[in-house]
């Protein structure tokens, strides 16, 4: 079996959903050959992916142009938006040509439309897999354009065709799939490690891979506290240490800090309640997928929401504090990768 699997580069959160399926088909089915399309780096796609596929650079789709981690760029989307299904057609065409050279048995989308769109021409079986789609988002954003409906119809056309709409747990509510499936959580499971860092309490500063810096140089110094940022924010506050330098797995490095303090995402939320972390979060700014996983993890995980103002300040004492005074809830069972696997299994297996 010749599985093709596009993932979209719209921050990490995609590629932690999509990668635990693929590891757990390969272990049901470890003659699949996999083609992995995506932006997203190579060696992060190889460190959460564990069987050997090959790399397609560039990506299908580009989800939201983003002023930062926590803002769309709702201008410069509109205008992307309206230049990609311009020329749709041909960005279809394109796609069928490389159908035909990769010759797959199966498509995998998480989530663009475009490799939907070309399987169902092809008469592929072709699944969608997210916690959201770029449709009920598009509708949400610029729904009342009056440029918009046939972009919309495009797009909701593409996830319809999929044999089925693959959404996991938490999900946006998708009225409008009539193919959907759903799954329990999707997640990552690590182990914990010994940081070293001789009784002071870690917390992991992690954004979801757009860029978005916090002035943590600005912080006030609390006792007994260490932060985990990334070598890229070249950050000099005294009680900050570089993440990548414990050689740490990101969800192996999740498991062995005492917080995570981050914004409203999936594999972030899903990987902290799954392996039993505690979460500080804030909210991001009208981005519609963010009440559906915040609903789940006060149910499932043991989490706090903090203000932008007391972030961009350092005052987090307090927060942290009644985080950990919670009681610890026992972590959700993460049975979404087998089953996400199962389906796939046997829907590519009858067109082999």
């Amino acid at each position: 079996m010749h599985l093709f699997v596009d993932i979209s580069g719209h921050g990490y959160g995609h590629l932690a959903i999509t990668a635990p399926i693929l590891n757990r088909l390969a272990d049901i089915t470890p003659d699949c050959a996999l083609t992995v399309r995506s932006r997203l780096p190579q060696d992060l796609l190889r460190e959460r992916i564990y069987p050997t596929f090959r790399h397609l650079p560039g990506g299908s789709d580009f989800g939201y142009l983003m002023h930062d981690a926590l803002r769309i760029d709702r201008r410069a989307s509109a205008a992307a938006y309206q230049q990609a299904h311009a020329d749709y057609p041909a960005r279809l065409a394109a796609e069928l040509a490389l159908l035909d050279e990769l010759r797959p048995d199966c498509i995998l989308s998480n989530i663009s439309d475009l490799p939907l769109a070309a399987a169902a021409q092809r008469g592929l079986p072709a699944y969608a897999l997210c916690s959201l789609n770029w449709a009920d988002l598009f509708d949400h954003f610029f729904g009342t354009a009056p440029w918009a409906a046939p972009i919309h119809q495009e797009l909701l056309s593409a996830y319809q065709s999929a044999r089925a709409f693959l959404r996991v747990t938490p999900g946006m509510a998708m009225p409008e799939l009539g193919n959907r499936v759903d799954l329990d959580p999707v997640a990552a499971l690590g182990q914990r490690h010994d940081l070293g860092l001789q009784g002071d309490r870690a917390i992991l500063v992690a954004l979801g891979g757009i860029a978005h810096r916090l002035p943590i140089e600005n912080w006030p110094r609390l006792p007994g506290i260490r932060w985990l940022v990334a070598e890229a924010w070249q950050c000099r506050h005294p009680d900050a240490l570089v993440s990548e330098s414990f050689g740490l797995s990101f969800t192996d490095l999740l498991c062995s800090v005492d917080a995570v303090l981050t914004k409203p995402g999936y594999g972030t939320f899903t990987e902290a309640a799954c392996n039993g972390t505690p979460v500080l979060y804030q909210r991001r700014d009208d981005w519609p997928e963010q009440d559906c996983l915040i609903d789940w993890l006060h149910q499932h995980g043991n989490c706090r929401e903090i203000t932008v103002d007391r972030i961009a300040q350092g005052k987090m004492a307090d927060d942290l504090s009644a985080l950990w005074a919670q009681a610890r809830r026992t972590p959700p069972a993460a049975n979404g990768a087998a089953q996400a696997a199962q389906l796939i299994t046997a829907g590519a297996s009858r067109n082999v």
